[in-house]
């Protein structure tokens, strides 16, 4: 059969270029240490497992329009110290305040980014398609040296729509004068990348954040466990 040609190519930031759960836990050990926070809880895993836990679930809300972006921000650190007893949302807000000024400025990518950028921007148009703040995905592109890379960031806040909702890609496509037929995303969340794209119309390359066999992999035009691999695909 032949190879279908591309000529755009659109890309999640988080967890699928920029490495978001290496970046979120090495900030919010800093946090714990600056505002003292073992005085409360065991150890930073203790923290950073109920953390997580709660902030996965608060982002799936906020993903589906149940839950703002103010609520999210103070939620997810109200609720750890809540369950330790300390009922500050004072503190909570600080303390997310902080954490969005040190988490941008993290600059590990996921293995082989930096590779797979240079080979693809050397071939396509790359956007980026974005759930994340504009005050901090801007941030990190920069900081983590990949801006240059894109020709559009395209973030929800801005689009005024959330993936999956497919008018994100729909705004993604009318800025790049693209067409279904010749877009592809590229992303680790199915709800949001994929199942986004599959709403769009585009075809998909999902890279799940742990590796799946074949078999077990949801619908999807390709399915990655490396991002090298998207050498044989585009």
């Amino acid at each position: 059969m032949k190879k279908k040609t591309y000529q755009y190519v659109f890309l999640d930031l988080d967890d699928t270029i920029w490495d978001f759960h290496a970046n979120a836990k090495l900030s919010l050990q800093d946090v714990f240490e600056y505002r003292k926070l073992y005085n409360y809880f065991q150890n930073f895993e203790e923290f950073f497992s109920i953390y997580e836990k709660k902030n996965t679930e608060l982002w799936e809300s906020y993903g589906k329009g149940e839950v703002t972006k103010d609520f999210l921000m103070a939620e997810r650190f109200r609720y750890p110290l809540a369950k330790m007893g300390l009922n500050d949302l004072t503190l909570a807000e600080e303390i997310g305040i902080q954490y969005l000024d040190i988490l941008p400025t993290k600059k590990t990518l996921v293995p082989h980014a930096k590779e797979v950028l240079d080979y693809l921007s050397n071939k396509y148009p790359l956007s980026i398609i974005s759930n994340g703040f504009v005050e901090v995905q801007h941030k990190k592109l920069n900081s983590s040296g990949i801006r240059h890379y894109f020709k559009h960031i395209i973030l929800s806040e801005e689009a005024k729509a959330l993936k999956p909702d497919k008018r994100i890609f729909e705004y993604t496509m009318q800025l790049n004068g693209a067409t279904r037929q010749n877009s592809i995303m590229i992303g680790d969340n199915y709800e949001a990348d994929i199942k986004g794209a599959i709403n769009a119309g585009i075809d998909q390359i999902y890279f799940p954040p742990h590796p799946i066999k074949k078999s077990a992999c949801p619908p999807c035009t390709f399915h990655i466990n490396n991002l090298k691999e998207v050498f044989d695909i585009l």
